[in-house]
Parts: C-alpha cells; sequence; structure tokens
C-alpha cells in the first residue's frame, strides 16, 4: 500500500474548507439577489414588467433598418429595460437618469452594444484571432474590450459569436473562430474569462454569446438563410461552442435568425427552454437579435404580431430587441389568457438578475465615469496589445525561396488599393473603432525602417470596378475611396513603380464592407481588377509579395500558382500596420494558422478537415473515376485546417505512444519531438488529432484533440507530449448517448491537419 505523505492530506483538507467557503459564500449571494428581485417584482406593475424586456437602439451606430421612436418617453413610462448603440459616459448617463429619476421604482437600464473585436482599440477579426491559436491572448483582447467599453458607459456586449461556420461564402465567418468544434469552444470560454472575469468589477462587462444555433451552417452561405442539419451533427459539431461559453458562466444569450428543425430559433423552444435550460442549465437571460420577433412572421410562423409575440415569450425569449412586440402585445395577450403573467416575471426576473450581477441597482452610474474614460480608451498599453494580437494573428500561406522577411534596405513597389489605407485595416463589425485613428500598411512600414528603404508607392487599382456593387459597399456615403483614373492609368503607375523597385508588396484583397454581416459572395476571387493589376505586375519579372487583407478564406489559385510570397494579415485592426511591418521585415517570425479551410474554388464548398470517408473514397488516381470526386479539380483544399508557414523551417519526429492499449479512465501519453532546423527563431503550432477506425456511426478522418504552442531557437529540439483519456474519444453514438466505444485508434500529430505523422492505439473495453 501507498502511503500518502501528510502534507498530501493538509492540502486536501485546506482545499475542500476553501471550496466549503467558496459554496457557502456564493449561496448567500443567490439568496440576496433572489431576496432583492422577488422583492422588486412584487412592487411591480404588469406594464413595468414588461416594459424590462424591450430592448431599444438609440444613438450613434444603426446596425438595422429600424431606429426605436419616442425612446425618452418610453423611458420615462419605464417601458423601456435596455439600450443598444449608445456609448460614452455622457450619453448612457443622460438615458439612465431618465430611467432613475424619473420612473417610479427607479430600475436602471442595461447598455449593450456590438463590440466584437475591440471597442475602440480594435484587434484583429475573430477569424483572425483564432488563426493565433493563443487563448491567453484571446482573452486578453476581450478583457481589453470590456475595460474600454465599460469605461465608455457599457455593460453587456453582444459577443461573442461562437458559431461553428464551414461555408466562406457567408461573411459572418469573419465573426467566429472558423470551423473547428473544439477549438472553438475553448477560444468561446477564453472569451467568455475575458469580458465577464469572475465577479463583474468595474472594468468587465456581461457577454452575450451568438448566434443560438447553428446560424454558421446557413444554407448556401447566405445570411439569415435556413438551416437544416441532423441531430447527431447539432449536438456533436455545432452545439458544443455555445455549451462551452455557457459552463464558462456566460451571462446571456442572443436568438439566431435561422429555423432548427422547421422552427426558428426565436420561436423554437425546444432550443431556449428544453436544451439551453433544461438540459443545460443556463440561468441567465436570453435577447433576440435585431427585430427577430416581427421577422417569425415572414418566416410564415404567425399573421400578426401579437401571434408572433406569444409564441416567442412561449419558446423562452426574455429580450425583444427593437420591435417593441412584447411592449405592444404581452399586455392584451394577458387579459385574453393566451400567456400567464408568471411567464413574463420569469423572462423579467432574469433581466433583474443581470442588472443586480452588474452591480447597476447599487450604483447606476458606475460606468459613467468621464476621467476614467479618458484614462483608459486606447491607451499606449492597449495598442501595444493590438499589435502583438495582430502580429500572431498574420499567417504566411507561401514564401519561395526565402523571399520573406524583406531587407531593410533598397527599394519596394507598395502597390494596392489596401496599401495606403486606414479606414479598412479595422475591418468588418469594428463598432465605435475609428479607422482614421489605424495604422496603414505604408505608415507601418515608414516607421519600421524610416528612410532605410525606398518606397516606390502606386494605389494601382481601386478595391472592385463594379458601379453596382460601389454603390452597395459606399454606405454611408464616403465609406470606400474610388479613384476616378482609368483602370489602364493606375496599373500603368504600378507597373512603372515595380520597374524602378527590387520588390513588390500588393496589398490586395477586400474591403471591411465585403465581409461580415450581410455581406455574402458568392464568387470568392479577389476582385478582377485587381488581379489585373497583379498579373501586370508578375510580367515585370519582379519578386511579388501579395499581402492579403480579407474576412474569409478567399480562392487564391492563380496567387498562390504566380506570387513569391503571401501573407495572410486578415482585417488586422488599429495597429495593422504596425504589426504587417513587423512580420514583413522580420522583426516577428510568423506562427500563425487557418482555423478555417481555404478551397480551391467555391464549387468544393463547404469544404473541411473533419469530413468522413464514403463507401469509395477517392484515393488520388485520375482515372478512378467511380469514387467520391470531382472531373475537373482534386478534392483537395488549397490550404487545409491548421496550416501556416515560418521563416523557418520544423520537422517532426516519430509519433510515440505510452502503450499500445488503454483502458477508460487510464492516461495515455502521445509524444513527438519537434527540431527547429532552419535559420530563425520561431514558433510552432503543435497539432494533435485521432480518429476512431470503426463506429456504431460513421467517424471523421480526423478530429483536433489538442495542441501545443512553443518556441524553439535556430537549431533546438524539444519533445512535445499530449496527454488524452477515453473521455476525449466521446461522441454521440447510435443512440444518441454522449460515450466512447471500445476499438481502434490513430493518433496523428502534425504542423497541419493534412502533414501528420501517426500511430495506432487500442481503446479497451
Amino acid at each position: 500500500m501507498i502511503r500518502k505523505p501528510l502534507c498530501f492530506f493538509l492540502l486536501l483538507a485546506l482545499f475542500s474548507k476553501s471550496f466549503s467557503q467558496t459554496v457557502a459564500q456564493k449561496s448567500v449571494q443567490q439568496k440576496k439577489m433572489d431576496d432583492f428581485v422577488s422583492n422588486l417584482l412584487s412592487k411591480m406593475t404588469l406594464d413595468e414588467k414588461i416594459g424590462q424586456l424591450n430592448l431599444v437602439s438609440v444613438g450613434f451606430d444603426v446596425t438595422g433598418p429600424i431606429v426605436s421612436k419616442n425612446v425618452d418617453e418610453n423611458i420615462r413610462r419605464g417601458n423601456v429595460g435596455g439600450v443598444f448603440n449608445t456609448y460614452t459616459p455622457v450619453a448612457v448617463r443622460k438615458l439612465q437618469e431618465l430611467a432613475v429619476n424619473h420612473t417610479r421604482l427607479k430600475i436602471p437600464l442595461i447598455f449593450g452594444y456590438d463590440v466584437i473585436h475591440g471597442h475602440k482599440t480594435i484587434f484583429p477579426i475573430p477569424l483572425a484571432l483564432a488563426s493565433s491559436w493563443d487563448m491567453g491572448m484571446i482573452q486578453k483582447s476581450a478583457s481589453i474590450a470590456a475595460a474600454e467599453a465599460s469605461a465608455d458607459g457599457l455593460d453587456w456586449v453582444f459577443s461573442p459569436m461562437v458559431d461553428i461556420a464551414r461555408d466562406p461564402r457567408w461573411g459572418r465567418i469573419a465573426e467566429g473562430a472558423g470551423e473547428d468544434t473544439w477549438l472553438g469552444s475553448q477560444i468561446a470560454k477564453a472569451m467568455i474569462r475575458g469580458y465577464q472575469g469572475d465577479n463583474y468589477d468595474t472594468t468587465k462587462v456581461m457577454a452575450c454569446v451568438k448566434h443560438f444555433a447553428l446560424y454558421g451552417a446557413a444554407e448556401a452561405g447566405r445570411d439569415y438563410n435556413t438551416v437544416d442539419m441532423s441531430e447527431r451533427r447539432m449536438y456533436q459539431d455545432y452545439l458544443p461552442p455555445y455549451k462551452a461559453a455557457i459552463d464558462a458562466g456566460a451571462g446571456s444569450i442572443m436568438s439566431s435568425f435561422n429555423e432548427i428543425n422547421g422552427v426558428p430559433a426565436t420561436a423554437n423552444k425546444w432550443l431556449m427552454t428544453d436544451l439551453l435550460r433544461h438540459q443545460w442549465g443556463f440561468k441567465g437571460f436570453v435577447a433576440t437579435d435585431y427585430t427577430a420577433i416581427d421577422e417569425l412572421m415572414a418566416h410564415g410562423m404567425g399573421k400578426t404580431q401579437s401571434d408572433v409575440a406569444k409564441l416567442a415569450l412561449d419558446a423562452g425569449i426574455d429580450m425583444d430587441m427593437v420591435s417593441e412586440a412584447y411592449l405592444a402585445n404581452l399586455k392584451q395577450l394577458v387579459k385574453d389568457g393566451k400567456i400567464q403573467v408568471a411567464q413574463i416575471d420569469v423572462a423579467c426576473r432574469r433581466i433583474l438578475e443581470a442588472k443586480y450581477k452588474l452591480g447597476l441597482f447599487t450604483d447606476p452610474y458606475r460606468y459613467c465615469n468621464d476621467e476614467r474614460a479618458r484614462q483608459t480608451i486606447m491607451k499606449p498599453a492597449f495598442l501595444d496589445a493590438a499589435r502583438e494580437a495582430a502580429k500572431r494573428s498574420i499567417v504566411l500561406l507561401k514564401n519561395n525561396n526565402h523571399v520573406l522577411p524583406l531587407k531593410a534596405g533598397g527599394s519596394i513597389a507598395l502597390v494596392g488599393p489596401l496599401a495606403d489605407d486606414r479606414k479598412d485595416m479595422i475591418g468588418p463589425w469594428s463598432g465605435a473603432g475609428d479607422g482614421d485613428k489605424a495604422v496603414s500598411v505604408m505608415d507601418g512600414i515608414k516607421k519600421l525602417v524610416g528612410d532605410n528603404v525606398q518606397i516606390n508607392y502606386a494605389r494601382g487599382a481601386n478595391i472592385l470596378n463594379d458601379t453596382g456593387m460601389i454603390a452597395r459597399l459606399d454606405q454611408p456615403k464616403g465609406t470606400l475611396t474610388i479613384d476616378t483614373r482609368s483602370e489602364a492609368d493606375m496599373i500603368n503607375e504600378a507597373v512603372n513603380a515595380a520597374k524602378k523597385s527590387d520588390i513588390i508588396v500588393a496589398v490586395v484583397g477586400e474591403s471591411a464592407g465585403m465581409t461580415g454581416e450581410a455581406a455574402s459572395r458568392s464568387n470568392l476571387n479577389i476582385p478582377g481588377n485587381q488581379e489585373d493589376l497583379l498579373k501586370a505586375l508578375k510580367a515585370t519579372g519582379k519578386p511579388m509579395v501579395i499581402v492579403l487583407m480579407n474576412g474569409r478564406p478567399l480562392t487564391l489559385n492563380w496567387e498562390n500558382d504566380n506570387a513569391d510570397a503571401i501573407l495572410e494579415t486578415w482585417f488586422a485592426g488599429t495597429e495593422a500596420g504596425n504589426a504587417i511591418a513587423d512580420v514583413l521585415f522580420g522583426a516577428y517570425n510568423p506562427s500563425a494558422k487557418i482555423t478555417i479551410t481555404f478551397p480551391q474554388n467555391v464549387g468544393q464548398i463547404p469544404i473541411y478537415y473533419s469530413h468522413k470517408n464514403t463507401g469509395r473514397p477517392y484515393a488520388g488516381d485520375f482515372l478512378d473515376r467511380y469514387k467520391s470526386r470531382y472531373l475537373d479539380v482534386s478534392n483537395d483544399p488549397l490550404y487545409p485546417f491548421g496550416y501556416g508557414l515560418s521563416y523557418t523551417t520544423f520537422s517532426y519526429g516519430d509519433v510515440k505512444l505510452s502503450s499500445s492499449t488503454i483502458k477508460p479512465g487510464e492516461l495515455l501519453h502521445i509524444s513527438t519531438t519537434v527540431t527547429n532546423t532552419g535559420k530563425y527563431d520561431g514558433e510552432e503550432i503543435v497539432q494533435l488529432y485521432t480518429r476512431q477506425m470503426v463506429g456504431t456511426v460513421t467517424r471523421p478522418v480526423e478530429e483536433l484533440k489538442n495542441f501545443k504552442k512553443i518556441f524553439l531557437k535556430a537549431g533546438e529540439s524539444q519533445a512535445v507530449d499530449f496527454t488524452i483519456t477515453s473521455a476525449d474519444l466521446r461522441f454521440y453514438d447510435i443512440n444518441m448517448k454522449y460515450t466512447y466505444e471500445p476499438g481502434d485508434f490513430k493518433a496523428f500529430i502534425g504542423t497541419n491537419s493534412r502533414d501528420v505523422k501517426e500511430a495506432d492505439f487500442k481503446l479497451l473495453k
């Protein structure tokens, strides 16, 4: 018998005591909140309760087609529970004073806003941040966003978006973590911790997880469209990130626009009550997305606003964003006996509890401090963090003959519509961000290398030449900068700049408005006029580096075949230009890896790494016709999930296992040795995947299980060890039970999902 030392039992006793004290403290806090809210509810009229369920849009930014009316008067009447699109301490205080000083019960308002990847200091778009695979940095980005937002009068943010997305035609793919369920779940937890912290102090805000649920699987990649999928895929692939966010303590949820199993989310009682509350135990409140209750009529769920208001409340929707369907209809529905006051009480209680947790009943103005705003917003430490995040989010997709990093000397032809652009740097859904304060690529290079490099600049092309598309994207007017010269004149200027330069740096891609919400695209090429520019530059014979800006995977066959180097910079935020310059000139060695597969063409979509085999899997024989394949293109992506290069190179040793078998509950160690075989120090994201060879239902060819990010000096080696148990191998079996099944498995370790080494093991009964 092995005897444990006395210190072990002392530590165990101390831990148990601390845990018990924490539980007891939470119980006391819960009772205080319950008593406070119950007492307040007992004093409220039906009108006042319904008013708490009404979320209105006021202020600086309109994120939809409708702006709420008569807001001041409705606040005085107690008909408003929350406001969004209003920020700054002055503006928030003004509306809060209406609620606190002019309503009978002085119930404060909650103030929300779309803080997606930063508030004023804008970080890279979420799809870019995910490419860093850096949970600490991602959490820090949310923490900084919370600090700025809370200093600017806000206490609630509509983020994180945790929708799994595998169709890059969908513009909102930019807002999420990409295609992988496990990685998306880790990022969801990090974002919640960053926004909310442990106790909602004044530097934290309440998160709102969106879009519940399955929104990232919109058919045809078209925003607001139908979603239809099997129960197994829903539970296995799409629901886990929402569950992870809830388990991390998310305070609120936003319903999605799409339908689930034929019923729109906003009217889906199975989703909002049976799953979210009964199965998952969610205690926070649920708000709709913009005018979603009214939109139930267009879905065909009801003829009148009264019909759909009843459906939404019955489903478990607590707060109505903008449509005011609850405000206009719930009282009459109670009179008619179609809903119960108790239902309204439940929804109202959840919203009052959120305000209690945020400390608004103690101090309604705790987020209205002008001095704090001046000291906090865009302070140097935040800008430094944004620059670091941007560097860590940039993916090196190609680097022939070590063209990069550039030397801090000679001459560069800096060309492209985004080369000297500031506004587009902050990307879509940048909310309160100011593009004029962003750093352009031109500015970043000049700051880094000064006069050591001669920059020959030419715009070369507009973002696009399609006048109809320009009119759509130039909203509000002036969003796009359009050069009125002819396409030929602009290209000629760029070619002349290239001819007198040592190397070309072409900064091309999408504008911020070409991706994000309501920005689905059926063609994922770089716009044709920009491709014409790149082809003309290629014809000069000068080495060409393409710096891409985009919010989604693009189809880059020509670019991959013809450019000497490609940097995927996404939309890198306020510090974009500085970060891109750091990477271009080697002040930072890129380490990011894509979390979304890049297709060869749109016809391959949806394409993702964790697909399943068919009964006729294609093995690569071009003449083997009767297999699951295309006639005109291979099944392979252009760039696989997890792909990204470095200025150095890494080699992987064989995969080693601590045992060829494991039993339930046992640890299996899976390891390899990684060596930096190049000339630069660098970071590598080492990825672990598994495959279950046989199951009661078909299983994916690979599933990400873990990763480690390591730093190696040139020539250095490091052993990298992962551990898994039977719990890591669970899935939804033939009976929809979440369990593991004994059998044969493969473990893969590699630099991406394609380039891996493998070993076999068996899970025993």
